[in-house]
């Protein structure tokens, strides 16, 4: 009888702590599922049911875009492959393309059952979101230097693998940590940050548990998304507001903003700033757009200034040490740079494009007066093809083959 009635409390307490974290248990087992064949589309267009979120609303008047579409290339040339435009995209898995020239949106059609007025996962665009943000407090006087080493503004990362590490190192991805970013690996730390994320944990915590190091502080380039979550602690230290705060009253106030967006956050309330940026397809562009014209906001013939011109053209120079791994590469081995939170591709000719996993991209190019705003559910981003191609060389091809297209630019 006291065995039976010690084994009802137990099970008691099990009850009350599964219905206690019931939200938690189910958050989890959808993001387990995000990327699922049958879901993905769905999940990547309703990131608000899957993880925490905070709205960012919009204020002020949107940005009037000018529209005068016309048809994209009907076939590309590839290394002197002709390819079919079409077949492409959908080869890519791609649910939005808004192509803007000198201004005006020039192209725009949804895809695979998504629309217009979906609020799509930037997943790792967000960065450049982020590096945005970052010089501008940097300008202001917030941050002092990005010589300055992370732990004086976020003392709570003395004795990690971030300790010695400066805010420069972190926004090139060259920390020197030891983090595996595989995502087909479920032991990866990249999928350990995704269940803290579901099952409602700290990624301040997380952060500042990371021990490891496998180099020291800007020595290699090496794809590292925390790194991103440990710029915004600076931000949030630096200027004492919240990312998302942060970001409604410097930027989405300022931008013009089609649309209320979405900050995805873990459950203590801070942003997933590596990844959880949530907007319309157009809101994308309009943020290319800002980069294009030097951080500024252009309406009926007038700018205002949003982003410091000089970061604008720091963050999207390549100026990371060398990559410690060749990154998605080309087939002729041709290298991508890196900037602060910005890809610069291969051989470029003033180009520089913000990527998120899964085909999300930003690509810019200004000498062409273009911005390519693109979404995608591409299960297969991370693999080549036959001649060691990546599939974000594949996108990059695509991308000057309809900036040429729209405009009299021809790569130097």
């Amino acid at each position: 009888m006291k065995l039976r009635k010690i084994a009802l409390a137990i099970i008691t307490v099990l009850v009350i702590i599964l219905i206690f974290n019931m939200g938690n248990i189910q958050r989890l087992i959808r993001v387990k599922s995000l990327f699922d064949a049958d879901k993905i589309v769905q999940n990547f267009s309703h990131m608000d049911g899957l993880l925490y979120a905070d709205p960012l609303p919009k204020s002020g008047p949107a940005h009037e875009w000018p529209i005068a579409l016309s048809p994209l290339p009907e076939t590309y040339l590839d290394r002197g492959e002709e390819k079919n435009t079409k077949a492409m995209l959908e080869e890519l898995s791609t649910t939005a393309l808004v192509v803007v020239k000198d201004g005006a949106i020039v192209f725009e059609d949804y895809y695979q059952g998504t629309g217009k007025d979906d609020l799509r996962i930037s997943w790792s665009m967000s960065k450049s979101f982020v590096s945005a943000l970052t010089g501008l407090a940097l300008s202001r006087g917030d941050i002092e230097s990005l010589d300055d080493q992370v732990t004086k503004y976020v003392p709570s990362l003395k004795g990690s693998a971030y300790d010695g590490a400066t805010l420069r190192n972190v926004l090139h991805m060259a920390s020197g940590i030891d983090f595996n970013e595989d995502y087909l690996d479920p032991k990866s730390d990249i999928n350990k940050m995704g269940t803290v994320l579901a099952v409602g944990g700290s990624l301040d915590k997380f952060a500042a548990k990371q021990k490891k190091t496998i180099r020291k502080p800007g020595e290699a380039w090496q794809y590292c998304s925390i790194d991103t979550h440990v710029i915004a602690m600076v931000l949030r230290a630096a200027t004492g507001e919240t990312l998302q705060d942060y970001f409604v009253e410097n930027l989405w106030s300022k931008i013009g903003a089609g649309a209320d967006a979405t900050y995805s956050t873990d459950s203590k309330g801070n942003a997933f700033a590596l990844g959880g940026l949530n907007m319309r397809t157009r809101d994308y562009a309009l943020f290319g757009e800002l980069f294009r014209n030097g951080g500024k906001r252009i309406e009926d013939g007038h700018s205002t200034q949003i982003i410091p011109a000089d970061w604008v053209q720091a963050s999207t120079t390549p100026s990371a040490p060398p990559m410690a791994y060749n990154h998605n590469q080309t087939a002729d081995g041709s290298p991508f740079g890196y900037g602060y939170q910005w890809w610069i591709p291969p051989n470029a000719d003033g180009e520089f494009y913000a990527v998120g996993v899964y085909g999300q991209y930003i690509y810019v190019n200004p000498k062409a007066g273009i911005v390519i705003a693109k979404n995608a559910a591409h299960r297969e981003f991370m693999e080549t093809d036959a001649t060691g191609e990546g599939y974000m060389a594949h996108n990059i091809t695509l991308f000057r083959a309809i900036a040429e297209h729209y405009s009299d630019w021809q790569r130097e």
